[in-house]
């Protein structure tokens, strides 16, 4: 099978990687021209993936054209990229794989709504779920959603994307998988927040807990199935992104809880805190559906007015006593 993935970050990569391994004809796109030549000569990503060696099968383009005749395509950007991107790709009926976690911050729509807006007749699905780039390329188990509202094609993409170490679980939940994988980012920069604070690790399990409501109340309005979200692409992928530092939302947060200003933060990253971009979004969409969502709009506060983070926590935590739900 002839895959073409499109970002070469960190995850991009590692799908690389994967398909690779699975014996397919793997060609990367990557904007900066020093990762192109970096994996067509060395066989390794330094900037965003250092210390795995690639498979000499992959190939590296900067050229979106040379993604013609694919026959999928992984998309693999930042979610506010994508609209961009997918704008000089040739697609015409190309499967697009969805990877990238996030809403648009223009016009607050999802990535399958952007890629349907800009190729109209192109079959869409979402890849998501609790993976760490690095553990997938080095073949460390994993499992993932992949939505598709076309089931016939859903279990062709599952199929070929399935390796021993990596297994796709098939849904017909585009919403949900995609409402996972954009709130989680949000909430894990609330939990870094909590362990930067030294705050404990009951405070950590009642913040994922509550923040799943959050997640799970979002999610149904938006459509979204609620089993969805209490699957891989939702649970999974947020108790994953709340637990480690290797998690870019849950070190942001960390760092603000120690101290350290957000907007300092946010300006110094090389790579992308998505959740940084989705955080707003999410709290306007979320008001236009009349979704409380607390904890999000306690991580807006620390991002956008940078707010006193024992002031924002004090707030949270003298909220009136409710039901649970």
């Amino acid at each position: 099978m002839r895959i073409g993935v499109i970002g070469a970050g960190a995850w991009g990569t590692a799908l690389a990687q994967l398909a690779a391994a699975r014996g397919d004809d793997v060609l990367l796109w990557a904007r900066e021209h020093e990762v192109v030549r970096a994996i067509n000569r060395d066989h390794e990503n330094p900037v965003y993936l250092p210390g795995l060696s690639l498979s000499p099968t992959i190939r590296a383009t900067a050229l979106l054209g040379d993604m013609a005749g694919r026959d999928a395509l992984l998309i693999v950007t930042p979610a506010q990229h994508l609209r961009g991107v997918l704008a000089e790709t040739p697609v015409q009926r190309t499967p697009l794989i969805l990877c990238a976690k996030g809403i648009e911050a223009q016009s607050r729509r999802l990535m399958s709504e952007v890629a349907r807006e800009v190729h109209h007749f192109a079959p869409i699905a979402v890849l998501s779920g609790p993976t760490f780039a690095h553990e997938v390329a080095a073949g460390l188990p994993t499992a993932v959603t992949l939505a598709c509202p076309d089931h016939a094609l859903g279990q062709q993409l599952v199929d070929r994307l399935a390796a021993p170490s990596f297994r796709p679980y098939l849904s017909g939940d585009v919403i949900g998988a995609e409402v996972g994988g954009a709130v989680k980012n949000v909430l894990a920069i609330a939990c870094g927040v909590v362990e930067g604070k030294r705050l404990g690790q009951n405070a950590r399990a009642a913040l994922i807990s509550r923040g799943f409501a959050e997640m799970t109340r979002f999610g149904v309005a938006k459509g979204a199935r609620a089993e969805t979200l209490a699957g891989l692409s939702g649970l999974g992928d947020l108790v994953l992104t709340c637990s480690s530092d290797r998690s870019r939302n849950f070190a942001l947060g960390k760092a603000i809880g120690e101290g350290v200003p957000a907007a300092k933060l946010l300006a110094g990253r090389h790579t992308v805190a998505e959740g940084a971009f989705t955080a707003p979004v999410l709290q306007a969409a979320a008001r236009d559906l009349g979704v409380d969502m607390p904890v999000v709009d306690a991580v807006c506060a620390l991002l956008r007015r940078g707010a006193d983070v024992d002031r924002v926590i004090e707030e949270l935590l003298a909220r009136p006593l409710r039901a649970e739900g």
